[in-house]
């Protein structure tokens, strides 16, 4: 059973009983009258292949009170793309599905290349960037969520834990993100949160002062958790990154559009486990990467608000992120011990160590690049520059997905055999 202490400056909906998921569920239905709900599921073809997608769709079957669910497909050809309507094609909900390796997508890609306007990088930024893109041409909901696809313990009470607080009219939130603990096989989990977040923000913190963002970023429990919702209206005016920063860049953006009092967070998850990632070697690759990518994300924002910040400063927050780091470690590895949870302390002051290698990488990107520009583009101004491309982008989808019947039924099986 989880505590009721509220810390920071947004709201926190713990998961302080064991209510059954049905009663959420009716109550979502109420609320679907009014507010009408889409699940966003960004996906790589492989993830239809793996242990996690299937169990997801047969969890989603009975979650009826969603409207519309929007599949962003990525790396799949003609023949994977019919496999994948097969696929969600037992849904009961309205689905729709982005392929976005097909050539009425990526015509599309391409006239907003000549505009300036295309996310520059692929993965999972530019593939919810589209989804997000065709959840407002469609127009037919108020209420988005969106969560990863390869959630091996995944049960439908996270897709209702995550609408509720932005569907119940009651409540006044906008914006939601979900967190969960990190136990996998006896053993804590989450290194990237743990090791580099949150003393990276609080190493921010003792350097610059006080500072709303940063205030505001320390609230939540686990800001990279791929899991969130949001009020349909925030999305035609976010910029987001294409990069491994999503999640915090996400965050940043929420902070600039609305009032933390309509944030919040809320427990969706006893126990999450999904793909882990590889450490990698440097800042190409695995969590090493997204170490990189997180701290591009949020210096850029201090930058936005004025923040100086030199070679000096960078020198500065490596240091003190350095010893930080090893205080929360000494935090973490004790709250393992008592919970008799296994940590390799070793590991983890090696990882440390690469984290710190790769803030000083991030400050030199931020100093030598100052002319980049990492945020793609909001629908407002794809509008603004292009006023007939969401109405073009609703009717390429709706012919790559068709009106068709599905002969092949081995994944419908696959889906159905789930447990």
């Amino acid at each position: 059973m989880s505590d009721f202490f509220q810390n920071g400056v947004i709201t926190t909906l713990h998961n302080l009983t064991d209510r059954p998921v049905e009663a959420l569920e009716e109550e979502l239905h109420g609320f679907a009258a009014r507010n009408p709900m889409t699940l966003i599921l960004p996906s790589l073809y492989s993830e239809l292949e793996g242990p996690a997608l299937g169990k997801i769709v047969q969890q989603l079957r009975r979650a009826t009170y969603i409207n519309e669910i929007v599949i962003g497909l990525d790396r799949a050809n003609a023949q994977q793309f019919e496999r994948a309507r097969c696929f969600f094609d037992v849904l009961p909900q309205r689905k729709r599905i982005l392929w976005n390796d097909g050539p009425r997508l990526k015509a599309l890609d391409a006239e907003l290349r000549e505009h300036g306007l295309a996310p520059l990088e692929p993965g999972k930024g530019r593939n919810v960037w589209y989804c997000v893109g065709y959840v407002l041409a469609a127009n037919n909901s108020r209420a988005v969520a969106l969560h990863d696809c390869d959630i091996l313990t995944y049960q439908r009470d996270i897709p209702a834990r995550l609408f509720y607080p932005v569907a119940n009219p009651a409540f006044g939130f906008e914006f939601c993100k979900g967190y969960y603990s990190r136990i996998n096989q006896g053993r804590l989990s989450g290194r990237a949160t743990r090791l580099f977040v949150t003393p990276f923000i609080r190493s921010l913190m003792k350097i610059i002062g006080h500072a709303d963002y940063l205030q505001y970023m320390d609230s939540f429990r686990y800001p990279l958790a791929g899991e969130f919702s949001m009020r349909t209206e925030m999305l035609s005016s976010m910029r987001i990154p294409g990069d491994w920063g999503l999640e915090v860049g996400i965050l940043s953006e929420v902070y600039r559009n609305t009032s933390t009092r309509r944030v919040c967070q809320v427990d969706i998850a006893d126990n999450y486990d999904h793909k882990h990632q590889v450490m990698g070697e440097n800042k190409n690759a695995g969590l090493s990467r997204m170490s990189y990518e997180i701290a591009k994300s949020i210096i850029r924002r201090l930058g936005t608000d004025g923040v100086p910040m030199s070679r000096e400063f960078f020198r500065a927050l490596k240091a003190t992120y350095y010893r930080e780091a090893l205080d929360m470690l000494s935090r973490h590895a004790a709250d393992a011990r008592i919970n008799g949870l296994s940590i390799d302390r070793h590991a983890e002051e090696q990882t440390i160590e690469l984290f710190s290698r790769n803030i000083i990488e991030a400050g030199e990107t931020y100093i030598e690049q100052s002319m980049d520009v990492p945020l793609i583009p909001n629908w407002n101004r794809v509008a603004s520059a292009i006023p007939d491309f969401a109405e073009r982008l609703l009717e390429a989808v709706e012919h790559d997905n068709g009106t068709f019947t599905c002969t092949s039924t081995n994944n419908i099986r696959k889906v159905l055999s789930v447990v």
